[in-house]
């Protein structure tokens, strides 16, 4: 999840390490925690694979006004993805497996990104999420039938919120869904991909 991020970020512009962990957070949306001491580890690794690059600009340029004290020198490397990091993140935003929608965190990550994501892979990985999800519905209403006589007060409450946040998720990708599929059959959307398509090949051959 965290290289994923990472690049996408960085395809976007390039970053320093205090910028990138503030986008990170942002992105993850609080579910994680991303400290200097995750972080510049993973951007390390990054840099030997050859996925993003550095550059130090004039050290005397100066660090954001709310960047964390003794941030140092480091906090002014700029971080740059690299050609194989593009490569390496088409592939990674290319996938519609599992991994992309079965933990709710990296369907997160995803989701964030999904504007470099073409059409049909968005549209296989929200109908993924959304099977994922309603799977998890029915285990919680299988499990509140069984256990409802035994449960005090409560717990039975608990389980209700966890299957009402269930059932707002599924409306919820019902309508990512719906809209998903009138883009895909919209007039407009249909003369930008036979455009493109004259463009990249104008003598029809």
């Amino acid at each position: 999840m965290l290289e994923f991020a990472i690049l996408g970020l960085l395809h976007q512009s390039p970053m320093h390490g205090y910028e990138l962990r503030k986008q990170l957070a942002e992105v993850l949306g609080g579910m994680r925690s991303i400290s200097y001491g995750s972080l510049y580890p993973a951007l390390k690794r990054m840099r030997a694979a050859g996925l993003i690059s550095t550059d130090e600009p004039d050290p005397h340029a100066l660090l954001p006004a709310d960047a964390p004290p003794l941030t140092g020198r480091r906090g002014k490397v700029v971080y740059t993805i690299t050609a194989d990091g593009k490569e390496r993140f088409h592939e990674l935003v290319s996938q519609t497996g599992p991994e992309a929608y079965d933990d709710g965190g990296l369907f997160g990550v995803r989701l964030a990104f999904f504007g470099h994501t073409a059409a049909d892979v968005r549209l296989r990985i929200l109908e993924g999420r959304r099977r994922t999800v309603e799977q998890q519905r029915e285990g919680l209403r299988s499990s509140l039938a069984r256990t409802r006589q035994r449960l005090d007060r409560y717990t039975l409450e608990l389980q209700r919120h966890g299957l009402e946040s269930v059932d707002r998720e599924v409306r919820w990708l019902n309508e990512l869904i719906d809209t998903e599929r009138r883009e895909a059959t919209s007039p407009a959307t249909a003369q930008t991909q036979s455009s493109s398509s004259e463009k990249e090949n104008p003598w029809g051959q």
